[in-house]
């Protein structure tokens, strides 16, 4: 809470008192701008000063003054795609920003799922080099959570190119990429995701209001101000430790004392970090990994505390530097920051090791290249050197089976996956940036209420179109992929929360769901086949926002049902030339009679219509399709895309899990 605070004073005095004119981190040089539209310019400058904007399309600048606060806004019209132009902004100073093109605008959110970067798909290292796109254009808003919205991020606009792509989003950059060959323009994509995360972190704490049960969650935050006690801290240190001693005691590396800056490593190997280990050799490891890296330091700098970066990391690390034990963290979720006393430093090369716990799912350093860095404390990123890309690794331990389970670490924070939190740090500072609109991969964090989400997630997407203030602009969304796990995604039936999504067909105006019930994998939430799933966003944005014809959008939508005898008759929406089944047949269907107990069903194809029947059920009432976590999609339109997993029932056999502010406390 002292850091969230110590952001807000910093940027209301920044934006206050500053006496030069400011632009919020969305513009900049390489950036794209909403073509044909009268889109906002703002910042900050000093109390009741002329502002100018210029762009090189106008034929004059736009004037505005500043308010008493030193706040101001205006609205430029912008020409038809093209570029490069630039944009002026004077006022006591000018800012000049260059190679600006104007296009088409997305916001790219979500979970770890949108968050998902092309390094780590199929087929990525091609992707990667194939990605020369001067016309595409990238910013990735860093993760910042935040109690108050905020008026700026950090982060800035980069041309698309091989040396860019691999640690953006990819569903993101196969979406826009897919725009800019089909329609021909340049196209700016703004990244804002963070794993593991609600959709009520993503929405305004005004919208929560109508959503009681977060009444006394959003209470409870703003009387989070008080320090944690020490006895507190005292416990949360004795709870490290011992959970720090008893995975030494399993772990061969710390026993052979890997973290000795003399260690002969020839036989370890070499990893780009950052990066999850999805995709490499390392993908199905639940163990202990171990990191080495040598940086090199100034003479100044080692003979001060530095402050080491890592960015999250998945599960937990211990970190050591020329042999001297830093610290432990085993929060997964959280960005690593450690002080590094001078007595641990020399000039010149400097040994950072890493030892990574990975207790189960995916592992590995999820942060961006910007996060992993050194340098004095308190430096910005510029002023610290990188200690991204290259590092040597080697396995410890490849079993998860003796590894001990991780400590509880009381903080008494709020965590990013509290309400309200993403949307004020993360969504609050791209608003009104002119957009066309905006894609959407998020539901897993939500699946033990599903009920709830059928009406939070419309309303959060009417919170964003009511935030930015251009009308209902698009906003299309992917329904969460099949997968397994011992307590299903999230706790719950994922079946349950793609329906409360497909609800949202209905309740959200120019909306529009791209369909993943083919591409799960069956162990891994995150399926690596970004590709379609960015196309088939881009369908539905070819096809409803940019009007191109004969474009199949969607694969086959529940519409209705008829009994007909022992047999139910199911009639479908983007039938699209007919239906049909992978390989041949269809699987995964069930039907019940009044007694609401389904039994596995006989399913096939009859024109557009689907006939589901059992022997078992003489009199039918209710048919499921795919209606559990993991399924293979089985039924398909004549295109290729995959039907909804849908019920044809109602029955309240899968209540919400209440809503509890542990799950937002650190």
């Amino acid at each position: 809470m002292k850091k969230w605070v110590a952001v807000i004073i910093l940027t209301a005095l920044t934006c206050s008192v500053c006496a030069k004119v400011k632009l919020p981190a969305i513009f900049g040089d390489n950036m794209v701008l909403q073509q044909k539209n009268d889109v906002a310019v703002w910042g900050w400058a000093d109390t009741s000063e002329k502002i100018e904007v210029l762009g090189s399309w106008m034929k004059s600048p736009a004037t505005t003054k500043t308010d008493k606060e030193g706040k101001w806004q205006i609205k430029i019209k912008t020409p038809k795609a093209g570029g490069p132009y630039t944009l002026t902004v004077k006022g006591s100073n000018t800012i000049a920003l260059q190679n600006i093109l104007v296009g088409e605008v997305w916001v790219c959110s979500g979970q770890s799922n949108m968050e998902w970067p092309v390094k780590s798909i199929d087929n990525a290292q091609q992707e990667i080099q194939t990605a020369d796109f001067p016309q595409i254009r990238l910013f990735t808003v860093k993760k910042t959570s935040s109690p108050r919205p905020q008026q700026d991020c950090d982060s800035q606009w980069k041309i698309c190119s091989p040396e860019t792509v691999g640690s953006f989003s990819a569903v993101g950059y196969f979406f826009g990429r897919e725009i800019h060959q089909k329609i021909n323009v340049p196209v700016g994509l703004i990244s804002a995701n963070w794993g593991g995360t609600p959709a009520e972190a993503w929405t305004s704490e005004k919208t929560l209001k109508s959503f009681p049960a977060y009444d006394p969650i959003l209470e409870k935050m703003k009387q989070a101000q008080q320090p944690i006690p020490e006895e507190v801290q005292a416990r949360n240190e004795q709870a490290l430790a011992e959970w720090d001693e008893k995975v030494s005691a399993i772990d061969p590396g710390t026993q052979q004392n890997w973290q000795d800056p003399k260690l002969d490593i020839s036989d370890w190997k070499a990893i780009d970090l950052p990066r999850p280990w999805s995709g490499t050799e390392l993908e199905k490891i639940d163990g202990i990994v171990w990191f080495r890296r040598i940086t090199n330091l100034p003479p100044s700098w080692a003979r001060i505390d530095m402050e080491l970066h890592l960015g999250p990391i998945d599960d937990a690390d211990t970190v050591w530097v020329n042999g001297v034990k830093i610290g432990s963290t085993t929060v997964y979720d959280q960005e690593r920051k450690y002080i590094i006393p001078p007595s641990a430093l020399h000039t010149g090369p400097n040994i950072v090791v890493v030892r990574v716990v990975d207790n189960h799912g995916e592992g590995g350093f999820t942060g961006t290249e910007d996060q992993m860095r050194i340098g004095p404390v308190g430096a910005d990123v510029k002023a610290c050197a990188t200690i991204a890309k290259t590092w040597k690794y080697k396995v410890s331990l490849a079993d998860n089976k003796s590894l001990p389970a991780l400590p509880k670490i009381v903080t008494g924070k709020f965590n990013q996956r509290a309400p309200t939190v993403l949307f004020n740090g993360m969504i609050s500072p791209l608003v009104p940036f002119g957009i066309a609109g905006a894609i959407w991969y998020q539901g897993e964090s939500n699946v033990p209420r599903p009920a709830e989400y059928a009406k939070l997630f419309p309303a959060m997407i009417t919170d964003w179109r009511k935030q930015w203030g251009i009308g209902d602009f698009p906003f299309y969304w992917v329904q969460i992929a099949p997968y397994s796990s011992r307590n299903g995604v999230g706790g719950g039936n994922s079946a349950y929360l793609r329906e409360a999504q497909m609800k949202a067909l209905d309740a959200v105006k120019n909306g529009g769901m791209a369909v993943t019930m083919d591409i799960g994998t069956e162990n891994n939430i995150h399926p690596k086949n970004k590709q379609d799933v960015g196309k088939r966003l881009a369908l539905w944005a070819l096809a409803k926002t940019y009007g191109q014809k004969n474009i199949t959008f969607s694969g086959p939508i529940h519409k209705s049902m008829k009994v007909e005898g022992q047999n139910i008759r199911l009639y479908f929406n983007y039938t699209h030339g007919g239906l049909s089944a992978r390989e041949g047949h269809l699987i995964d269907f069930t039907i019940a009679g009044a007694d609401k107990k389904f039994v596995p069903a006989q399913a096939g194809i009859e024109d557009d219509t689907v006939i589901v029947s059992s022997e078992q059920v003489k009199k039918p009432v209710a048919v499921r399709f795919a209606w559990g976590n993991w399924v293979v999609g089985s039924l398909f339109n004549k295109e290729g895309l995959p039907a909804s997993s849908f019920r044809t029932d109602n029955w309240n056999d899968n209540p919400d899990k209440p809503t509890t502010i542990e799950t937002y406390q650190n």
